[in-house]
Formats: structure tokens, sequence, C-alpha cells
């Protein structure tokens, strides 16, 4: 009778291990998560270990048939594609698509800004959002500059 007892209670422990293992990784908090990314969906929108939608905060980047669309897809996969990094919440969980809304860093670089200061995409002003000035600032400077496939004279 104390082989039974003792079997049980370490499978059970053995079984509760193996979710928290399994199931961890699919859960993405409201703080910060450190993450691979997997696959790049396009200019603003990616997949993350685990099979998560996450949506770069701040910025919009051109649709699948838009000028923009390509060089915004494969500069976003030069610089974070199989690499590891962190994604920041802010005060919007998810979308209406029910992807994750995220700042998304590479080391100290705001990946959303840089798309946006490389006028691979436009600013999209949100009220309250932490990084909204910076995201703002990078696309005056694109415009001014004529930076990128937005904001080039070449298009």
């Amino acid at each position: 009778m104390k082989f039974r007892a003792i079997l049980f209670a370490v499978i059970a422990l053995l079984i509760i291990w193996l979710l928290a293992y399994f199931v961890h990784p699919l859960i993405i908090s409201k703080a910060n998560d450190i993450v691979i990314v997997t696959k790049i969906i396009d200019g603003d929108t990616i997949i993350v270990e685990g099979g998560r939608d996450i949506r770069l905060l701040g910025i919009d980047a051109d649709e699948k048939g838009e000028p923009c669309y390509t060089a915004a897809a494969e500069r976003l996969s030069e610089l974070i594609l199989n690499k590891q990094v962190r994604l920041e919440a802010d005060n919007r969980d998810k979308d209406k698509y029910k992807r994750y809304l995220r700042w998304v860093w590479l080391g100290d670089r705001l990946i959303n800004e840089q798309l946006v200061s490389e006028g691979l995409a436009i600013a999209r002003h949100n009220d309250g959002e932490k990084y909204t000035d910076i995201i703002a600032a990078a696309e005056k400077s694109a415009i001014e500059n004529n930076i990128g496939c937005k904001w080039s004279s070449d298009k």
C-alpha cells in the first residue's frame, strides 16, 4: 500500500513537471518574454516559438501586394529571424485578430523603431503607448531625409 502511494506521488509530480515544462512556453506574460522568432509573416507580424503570433506595436508595414511589403518583410527577417528577442507588453494585450501586441527588442535595439527609421514602415499612433514619441521621431526623420521604400524619391 505504501509503495502505491509513493508511486502515485511520483507520477503526479512527473505529470505536473511535464505540464509546466511544455505549457510554459505557450504562455505570454504581460511583462517581458525572451523568445526565438521562428517566422516572419510580413513587415510588422512575426511568429515566435510555441506558434504565437506577435504584431509589432506602434508601426504599420505594407501588406502583401503593396509597394513596400517585400522590403519590410525581408529586412525584418534579416534583423530577427531565428534570433532571440525580448517582447515587451504595453497597455493593450491583443488586437482584433488575437495577435499579441508587443514592442520587440533585439539587445538594446527597438526593432519597431528601426523599421520606421529605415523607411520601411509608418508610425501608428496609439495614445498611451510607451514608445509612441520615439516611433514618431523616427518617422519624422525618415520623411525629412527621404529614407527607405516609404519616403525615398526613387520609388
